[in-house]
């Protein structure tokens, strides 16, 4: 597709923040004063320290609502000009609670859950049942039949014996449940392994791969088993390719292949499924260096590959629905900590280093959370941005790397930064982009107490989530 319409850059650019903002990877609404402390939509970092404490999780609320509509915008834009529709799903995996569920409901996007407990959450927060979706690789029948009940527009079933499980509680219930398939493309992108999903050797999705017998593949068999059964109603085919993408070519090879699967399925069965999604997985920047993807470009790349592929196949095109998460929160948040020890450690050169090669110092920065408010770094390896964010300084910058206090060498929060050769205890640091899988993923490792979630906006700050104290941790103890 070589034309292409103009594209509101409100609802489809993703915010630069405009003069005075630190830019990528920190929100939009990130700015250094004068005279040096660092502010988030207009609140110093001092005065939200003084309020919530540290270690907090900050949210940049008109950050979050203009990715959320960068993605819509963008999407909306490209498929309607290949003639089909697009439902923007919020991945509520990446940071959900109340308000944010909300936030994502009034920006036009559904909510994707991936467990009962996340359910419960977006229908606390008012989002439609048939606004919501359901995913999980190991639903139980408690979470299946809260899924029925509560009229959510799509389960996404992961297995024949799911398939079998849903068909059985829904006709329990006396309703028809609507299902969608996940299929594994074998097309995986993204980071690290485990967060690369498309894969056939992992836990999620049906293959398109015809066994060793060169039969029926998992993926139309599940398809043909959801079918024959009048309990179900088979939406369509749901896939996903991974985490962390930086380049969209992934997303048009996966769609190329769910699209062929879609007709293979309509010439043995005579049934064209209408939607078809296509994941999420966008990536991104997370170092001030790195390029995040633009939801526009993608979009109109993705709806020219599969308009041309439906046009091969000679089918009508189906709706599609993708499901960004960390695209939408990962950069409106931060998390600040208060420095403690501070220490410096001459490091040997490594194994193998050229025999030229000199010690070196690296100046460990301690700070008043870690691995329970942030594991991405300990279990991906993952990359972080963190600057002292509470004052100026004109020391040289040194190595560094940044901390936390767990009972453990791997906690690490960032593994090499520059910061200001004076950081000193008390110093107030943030470390930038961990809006998503930060709080939905933290724990109480060592007995510490989750931190708060934190939004901020138009000089204002108010708690979504409370902070845990010690009081709550010993009421769950039985003694």
């Amino acid at each position: 597709m070589s034309a292409r319409v103009d594209v509101d850059g409100t609802t489809a650019a993703l915010p630069t923040g405009g003069p005075g903002a630190l830019g990528a990877p920190w929100s939009s609404g990130v700015r250094r004063r004068p005279d040096g402390e660092v502010e988030v939509a207009g609140v110093g970092v001092g005065d939200l320290a003084a309020e919530h404490g540290t270690p907090a999780y900050l949210l940049d609320e008109t950050d979050f609502r203009a990715r959320a509509r960068a993605y819509r915008g963008a999407f909306e834009a490209a498929f309607t000009q290949i003639g089909t529709g697009v439902d923007v799903y919020y991945a509520g995996k990446a940071l959900l609670t109340v308000a944010v569920a909300r936030w994502a409901t009034q920006e036009g996007l559904r909510v994707d859950t991936a467990s009962g407990g996340e359910l419960a959450v977006a229908l606390r927060a008012g989002v439609p049942g048939a606004a919501v979706g359901l995913h999980g690789n190991n639903k139980s029948d408690g979470e299946i039949l809260a899924a029925l009940d509560a009229g959510v527009g799509r389960i996404i079933v992961d297995s024949l014996v799911e398939i079998e499980r849903v068909g059985d509680l829904a006709a329990s219930r006396g309703v028809v449940a609507p299902v969608m398939v996940r299929v594994t493309t074998g097309v995986h992108a993204g980071g690290h392994e485990y967060i690369s999903t498309a894969h056939e050797d992992q836990k999620f999705g049906l293959s398109v791969t015809p066994g060793p017998d060169g039969g029926t593949s998992p993926a139309l068999a599940a398809l043909e088993a959801v079918v024959a059964r009048p309990e179900l109603e088979l939406l369509g085919i749901h896939s996903h390719i991974g985490s962390q993408i930086l380049d969209p070519s992934g997303f048009e090879a996966a769609a190329r292949v769910v699209l062929q699967l879609r007709a293979d399925l309509a010439e043995r069965t005579g049934v064209l499924v209408d939607e078809v999604d296509l994941g999420g997985g966008y990536g991104i920047a997370y170092l001030p260096a790195d390029e995040a993807l633009e939801p526009a470009p993608v979009a109109w790349d993705v709806a020219a590959a599969v308009a041309a592929v439906c046009s091969e196949l000679g089918t009508p095109l189906p709706r599609f629905s993708i499901e960004p998460g960390r695209a939408v929160v990962g950069p409106a948040g931060m998390t600040l900590y208060t420095v403690g020890t501070v220490k410096p450690v001459t490091v040997s050169p490594a194994a193998g280093a050229s025999s030229d090669a000199e010690p070196f110092t690296r100046l460990y920065v301690s700070v008043d959370g870690g691995m329970s408010d942030n594991i991405r770094p300990a279990l991906y390896g993952a990359d972080y941005h963190a600057e002292v964010v509470g004052r100026l300084s004109d020391a040289a910058p040194v190595l560094a790397r940044v901390v936390g206090k767990h009972c453990e060498s791997g906690d690490i929060l960032v593994h090499e930064v520059l910061l200001p050769g004076d950081v000193r205890a008390g110093d107030l640091l943030a470390v930038a982009a961990t809006g998503a899988y930060g709080r939905s993923m933290a724990s109480n490792y060592n007995a510490l107490t989750r931190p708060p979630v934190v939004a901020v906006a138009e000089g204002d700050s108010r708690v979504l989530v409370r902070r845990e104290t010690v009081e709550d941790l010993l009421a769950l103890d039985q003694g």
